[in-house]
């Protein structure tokens, strides 16, 4: 069960590096149709999209290193 929350905490430290990126307009979509609804987007709600991913990476990550460190002490 220890493993399994480990997971899930690298799949939210994945999503938040995704919205991360997708907020400063690294994540391109191929279709030329979405590309101008993502820019839109990003445009009205980046600034707090950007910081949502931000603190859901610190947040992840302070879990994951607490988490690690809790599987090595063997509380």
């Amino acid at each position: 069960m220890e493993y399994l929350g480990l997971l899930l905490e690298f799949i939210f430290l994945s999503i938040g590096v995704y919205l991360y990126l997708f907020a400063i307009g690294r994540m391109k979509a191929t279709d030329p149709k979405a590309r101008t609804r993502a820019e839109a987007f990003r445009k009205r709600n980046g600034w707090w999209l950007r910081l949502a991913a931000l603190a859901l990476v610190a947040i992840t990550l302070v879990n994951i290193v607490l988490h690690v460190m809790q599987m090595i002490g063997g509380a």
